[in-house]
């Protein structure tokens, strides 16, 4: 069924005053919010658009990016959802009424039945475009006996088969799409392929390793393990232009230098990320675009590395090169993560429920087993506070990546924020204070935007500690190279002992504890579930009723695009 929203009282900011006509109708059903309305009804008013239902399907246009998806399918909205008043019979006549509105000469475009806004539109088709361009283009010619043998001395013997087939074929094509779970050898592939083309080329490759988040740069950086290649964001990568988060320095007119362009973390890459990078990268340079697809997609619009998988598959299979054994965790969350990706719920509850030491399940209504969660949490941050009073940076940093406790929401009763305030409300009691400043020692913190020039990035990590003099604190950052700061030094930061499972991507730890919320919550997907789960090494924990557990793994997260057909 078709989302909606139920108002909190009769001021909720939600309602659209004012408004008339389907507008109106829709938004006091809960469909549209404040925000699609006026964005609708204002550009109605710049066109000058007379029709109350092409005013209606951009709205419900907006309201679709704004949920991740890049188009909306009218018919289908209608099929979910036949007891609300549409305004037309069918989606075929919906389309074509707005096919001959004035907002389709500037605003709205359609492909395959499907309603697009203007940009959303241009980027997906320059995509499209710009990848069969460069499947079609030719490539540099390789020794296939050098690289053969090569191939051999870096992924010896059949424990690499996998990963040595899939540089081999990255090797011999322009464009690659990596795909696979958590601890599957992406970042091994990677590497052997970079010896690979390295011992290819007649000059020395200019080579780009590069991620959505500074957090997973610095990840990469660390797996490939190469001192002479420094990862970056995309954004510093494009050339981040102050004020526009959509435009850059290389474009069409003005590519990359490099090579070689590795993309790692994929699935977080929104579709106008893709499209910039794309036309920013030279024809003949190797492009590499490393992922899990069954991950959660970008917070923007779009699910591009997931629409590449299906749509390149059919189109161009050798363009794809899946990994499928994962050697980060054990047999008990590897089998976890395979039910999840089947959307197999009786395995998955089975499994968690075997009392391996591995998995287990708390049920959120046992007072006791939450009262032994709650005592292992409290008992995770009064280590940290001990180990950053005594300034044990090292110790601090390791104690912080042994657990995340990981959330679907952000607010509300089973939402990050509210478990970090629970975990500090527990913390001041354990060390008999009333309340804890802002600031205080073994605070584990979370960088929420990028700050160049601290070289401090979106997703980083770090705890507060004790100076080693003990005269103040500091922000000691993880990394392959801990630094600290100040923290009057840090401006956009939150604190972590709690986290959404979004802002988790490209990180993990020892034990992960995911709390699910209840079965009715519209965040509540398998992508989500999957995404949780394998950021542990060796323990999860889950906490949800069966029927939370069931909806996750039934419940996909469906986002509307068009990519995959205009691929194939």
């Amino acid at each position: 069924m078709i989302e909606t929203w139920e108002p909190v009282d009769a001021f909720d900011a939600r309602y659209a005053r004012g408004t008339v006509g389907a507008l109106r109708v829709f938004n006091e059903a809960g469909v549209l919010t404040a925000a699609d309305v006026h964005v609708a009804a204002r550009l109605g008013e710049l066109v000058r658009e007379p029709s109350d239902q092409a005013r209606l399907a951009l709205a419900l246009a907006v309201r679709a990016a704004r949920q991740g998806s890049v188009c909306v399918d009218l018919a289908a909205l209608m099929a979910e959802a036949p007891e609300l008043p549409w305004p037309v019979a069918s989606g075929e006549e919906w389309l074509e009424l707005c096919r001959g509105s004035k907002l389709a000469e500037q605003v709205l475009r359609f492909e395959d039945g499907l309603l697009y806004l203007d940009r959303y539109h241009r980027e997906e088709g320059q995509i499209r475009d710009d990848l069969l361009a460069r499947l079609s283009a030719p490539v540099r010619e390789v020794d296939a006996a050098q690289l053969e043998a090569s191939a051999a001395r870096i992924f010896p013997g059949e424990g690499y088969a996998d990963q040595r087939a899939a540089a081999l074929s990255a090797a011999r094509q322009s464009t690659t799409v990596l795909t696979g779970g958590p601890g599957t050898g992406k970042t091994t592939t990677v590497r052997g392929l970079l010896e690979l083309l390295e011992e290819q080329a007649a000059a020395p490759l200019r080579i780009a390793l590069t991620a959505p988040t500074g957090k997973a740069a610095a990840r990469l950086q660390e797996s490939v393990g190469r001192t002479d290649l420094v990862a970056s964001t995309l954004h510093r990568l494009l050339g981040w232009r102050p004020g526009s988060s959509t435009r850059f320095r290389h474009h069409r007119g003005n590519t990359l230098p490099h090579d070689v362009i590795i993309v790692d973390e994929t699935s977080m890459v929104s579709l106008t990320m893709m499209a910039r990078l794309l036309e920013a990268v030279r024809p003949s340079a190797r492009l590499v675009l490393v992922g899990d697809a069954d991950q959660l997609a970008s917070v923007e619009a779009g699910a591009v590395l997931a629409d590449l998988v299906e749509g390149l598959r059919s189109r161009a299979p050798e363009a794809v090169a899946a990994l499928r054994t994962s050697k980060r965790f054990g047999a008990e969350i590897g089998a976890l993560a395979s039910a999840l990706r089947a959307g197999d719920a009786d395995t998955a509850l089975e499994l968690l429920g075997s009392g391996s030491a591995a998995l287990s399940l708390i049920d959120p209504e046992d007072a006791v087993a939450m009262g032994v969660l709650q005592a292992r949490l409290t008992a995770h941050a009064v280590g940290l506070h001990e180990a950053g009073a005594r300034g044990d940076v090292a110790g601090a940093l390791t104690l912080a990546d042994e657990h995340r406790l990981l959330c679907a929401h952000r607010d509300g009763p089973a939402g990050a924020a509210f478990w970090n305030r629970r975990i500090e409300r527990a913390l001041a009691d354990a060390l008999g204070l009333v309340h804890l400043p802002e600031w205080y020692p073994g605070r584990p913190i979370l960088v929420t935007a990028n700050d160049y020039g601290l070289e401090l990035f979106n997703g980083d990590t770090g705890v507060v500690v004790s100076s080693s003099t003990g005269s103040k604190l500091e922000v000691a950052m993880s990394g392959a190279h801990p630094s600290t700061y100040a923290p009057s030094r840090l401006a956009e930061v939150e604190t972590l002992h709690a986290m959404t499972v979004h802002k988790s991507q490209g990180s993990q730890a020892r034990a992960v504890t995911v709390l699910l919320p209840p079965a009715d919550s519209p965040l509540l997907t398998r992508e989500l579930f999957y995404t949780a789960v394998t950021r542990a090494q060796e323990r999860v924990t889950v906490v949800g009723s069966t029927d939370s557990v069931r909806a996750a793994i039934e419940r996909r997260a469906q986002r509307a695009t068009g990519l995959v057909q205009r691929l194939r």
